[in-house]
């Protein structure tokens, strides 16, 4: 009975002891980091590979070090033109110091979300409707820098913020189109006027280079006259130019009095 007590008490020890050790082994992957509290005090930042701490004396706290992809929800902006839009991001970030993601905030996931939410909101507010659909590069690099700065204190490096839809209503949708509309019939007239003003001149300057030579004129009305006569018409009418009157031998006499 006593070898039955005995052989009892060495295997609860066994186990006591296995459940220890198992608890003092953590093995942390490449991408992950352990930060060590010592009696509710911090003291190191271990990983990755294998990691011994002290049971019921130490904690570990594992976070992951790989970036994170955060979908901002949908939020009502109010743009600096006074158009409701809705509009939703997604943000590219990553922990570059586990102490200070584990003590200085609470929930750096959560903490991270909402700040994105109200820069969105304040930042796209600033800027016009306009800006919004066409300058979407500079407004990801400003939303960028600014939870950049204040994410900093936690430890956490925002790398990239994309906006990725901006939704407006159906009746500024058809403002939008009558007014891209109007733009094109505006640079349609703008290119018809210099296409208009540049003939002019090139035909003020064809004509100056006409009058210094009279009989560059001539060769001029020969050749369209080559060229009307090609398109095969029963009739053609050209004029006759006073000036060949003076190349003209006794065209220009004057007629004998009666």
């Amino acid at each position: 009975m006593n070898l039955f007590g005995g052989f009892t008490f060495y295997a609860v020890l066994i186990v006591i002891l296995l459940f220890i050790l198992a608890s003092a082994i953590k093995i942390l992957r490449e991408y992950m980091r352990g930060v060590v509290f010592t009696l509710g005090r911090f003291t190191a930042v271990k990983g990755p590979g294998l990691i011994l701490i002290v049971p019921f004396v130490q904690q570990m706290v594992r976070v992951d070090l790989r970036t994170l992809v955060l979908d901002v929800p949908s939020q009502d902006v109010i743009s600096h033109d006074n158009v409701s839009v809705r509009v939703n991001a997604v943000i590219y970030f990553r922990v570059v110091d586990p102490e200070k993601a584990t003590i200085q905030v609470e929930d750096f996931m959560m903490a991270t979300s909402q700040l994105a939410q109200t820069t969105l909101r304040s930042v796209l507010g600033k800027h016009d409707l306009d800006e919004m659909l066409a300058e979407r590069d500079k407004l990801n690099n400003d939303i960028q820098e600014i939870l950049d700065e204040q994410t900093d204190a936690w430890g956490i490096k925002v790398a990239n913020v994309e906006i990725k839809h901006v939704d407006i209503n159906e009746s500024m949708i058809r403002a939008i189109a009558r007014q891209a509309e109007a733009e094109r019939e505006r640079r349609a007239k703008i290119i018809n006027a210099e296409g208009e003003q540049q003939a002019a001149q090139k035909l003020l300057e064809a004509a100056q280079i006409l009058s210094r030579q009279p009989e560059a004129m001539q060769l001029r009305y020969l050749a369209s006259l080559n060229v009307v006569a090609g398109e095969k018409n029963s009739t053609i009418v050209f004029p006759f130019p006073m000036e060949l009157a003076s190349l003209i031998p006794g065209m220009t006499k004057e007629k004998p009095a009666e």
